[in-house]
């Protein structure tokens, strides 16, 4: 575990259609983000996952790497056409893909972005999201692995002059997935293929132990799956995805989540009292509890520990995402993409809800590496309007917001938890948290400063009133007029203002009639 450093900074990466910059993350001094580093020109940017480095894609051929701590570029590639790059987990090497015309052309090339030589060649045929990247870390780097046809190749992550020390022999291997911390087991999943149902096993990554899976689940009916390991590697989570729903109850297909462990002592789909589709899944940061949003609409949302044991009820609503917190305390169930944008905040500690707060077309959402935040963004090209980044207290209630013209990322930097201190002293000071509200670009103002006020922790959600056609309104007017009721509540500004007209004319018809 790392050390605690009260000193610890957040770092936001915002990029628009004029590059990426980097701001100091809350909480601000003055109400507003300094600008930690200024706009960039790139097509692309993208943190390590240890916020170490930050590699940015400047053009077609050119890709840069960036030292997180001093916000300097530290290497710079020139890749003519390239088609895809990743930076490995603590940004010791560059993997890169370009187009190939010949086998014997290796066009995907680890890079070392210390020395800016080429470590590693191999030829790809295609990419596509299931195989990319190509090579596969453990977040230390120790273990290191890619999938060939048939089998799973395994390397040294500290020496790829040997090339691969080890091979695991799996027919018709389909998709891979590395466990992170530590890397010491590998999921396989082999797609269904005439007659033999799909299925996903476990192996340990030590070669003296792959001569039989530790784990192993089948299940028909399986178009893609999702995997996600737990932080201690004990745990395997499996989301099946089906296009055709036998049933016929949802047009997009089904969903079952099985659950395996790499001790063989548990095997199975996760209990979930709702039937419908799994929207989101997500482990906690300690990897003893994950979180589910399931069922059809108002969907579901419960904890379960590493038995399937539910340990605690979110309740029902229009939900579809849940971020977990990732001190642990925290977790936030949400409505996003085609649903309103509700959120309810919870306490997993004390087991209540403690505030709800909405974010109209949010496209990514986020907690910040310390717990404190939780960051909305609306960006381009998912939605053309509207774009702008929200900050929310972990209660819910608005810390910061600023609207811009055209956003295409919004990214907290990458930092451990373990680097922070507690969030507990936060819970003391709810009443005096303010709220900070910038503008969009294009509104006249007398100061550029921000306002600032206070809002309560939990903001009241307005009722939806009921759909009420045209005819039915115009019926409610007459029927008002007729027994004299006032009808302004009911009206439009359009309406009022035509009515108001037409008593006018009256009086002056009225008028000119009696002279």
């Amino acid at each position: 575990m790392a050390a605690t450093d009260c000193s610890q900074k957040l770092d936001i990466l915002v990029r628009g259609p004029e590059g990426f910059s980097l701001w100091n993350g809350p909480p601000f001094s003055n109400g507003q983000p300094s600008i930690k580093l200024d706009r960039v020109a790139c097509k692309n940017a993208k943190f390590s996952d240890d916020g170490s480095r930050f590699m940015v894609t400047k053009s077609d051929s050119t890709v840069s790497i960036y030292d997180c701590g001093t916000s300097k570029e530290i290497r710079s590639f020139e890749l003519p056409n390239f088609l895809a790059a990743a930076l490995s987990p603590r940004g010791t090497y560059l993997q890169t893909f370009q187009k190939s015309s010949s086998p014997q052309e290796k066009n995907v090339v680890l890079w070392s972005t210390e020395t800016g030589e080429p470590v590693y060649q191999q030829f790809q045929k295609n990419m596509t999201k299931t195989t990319w990247p190509s090579i596969r870390f453990s977040s230390d780097e120790a273990v290191a692995c890619r999938m060939a046809t048939n089998e799973i190749q395994f390397f040294n992550g500290q020496d790829f002059s040997q090339g691969y020390i080890n091979r695991l022999r799996v027919p018709g291997v389909a998709a891979i997935e590395l466990s992170k911390e530590p890397g010491s087991h590998m999921a396989v999943y082999v797609p269904e293929s005439k007659g033999v149902p799909a299925s996903v096993q476990i192996y340990a990554c030590a070669k003296e132990l792959q001569s039989q899976p530790l784990a192993r689940r089948s299940f028909f009916r399986c178009s893609s799956v999702q995997l996600s390991w737990n932080n201690g590697s004990t745990e395997l989570l499996v989301l099946v995805q089906a296009d055709v729903d036998k049933t016929n109850q949802s047009y997009y297909g089904e969903s079952k989540l099985n659950y395996l462990t790499t001790d063989g002592s548990h095997e199975g789909l996760v209990p979930l009292r709702k039937e419908g589709p799994v929207h989101d899944v997500q482990w906690s940061h300690a990897g003893s509890e994950f979180a589910v949003v399931y069922g059809f609409m108002p969907a579901k949302a419960t904890v379960f520990d590493k038995k399937c044991n539910p340990l605690l009820e979110l309740g029902e609503g229009p939900y579809n995402t849940i971020r977990w917190n990732p001190k642990g305390r925290f977790l936030c169930i949400a409505g996003f993409g085609n649903l309103p944008g509700h959120m309810a905040f919870w306490d997993y500690t004390e087991k209540k809800q403690i505030g709800t707060t909405k974010a109209e077309l949010s496209v990514t959402s986020e907690w910040s590496p310390d717990g404190r935040y939780f960051m909305t963004a609306t960006t381009a090209p998912r939605l053309q309007v509207d774009n702008g980044i929200k900050i929310f207290h972990y209660n819910g209630s608005l810390y910061f917001k600023k609207m811009v013209d055209k956003l295409y990322q919004a990214d907290w930097r990458p930092v451990s938890p373990d680097r922070f201190g507690e969030i507990s002293e936060l819970i003391k000071s709810v009443d005096s948290l303010t709220v900070t509200d910038t503008k969009p670009q294009g509104q006249g103002s007398k100061s550029s400063q921000a306002s600032t006020k206070t809002v309560p922790a939990n903001p009241p959600a307005q009722k939806p009133t009921a759909y009420r056609p045209p005819h039915a309104k115009q019926a409610a007017l007459a029927q008002a007029e007729l027994f004299g009721e006032s009808t302004k509540e009911g009206m439009s500004k359009n309406a009022l203002k035509n009515k108001k007209k037409r008593e006018k004319q009256k009086e002056k018809k009225a008028a000119d009639g009696a002279s």
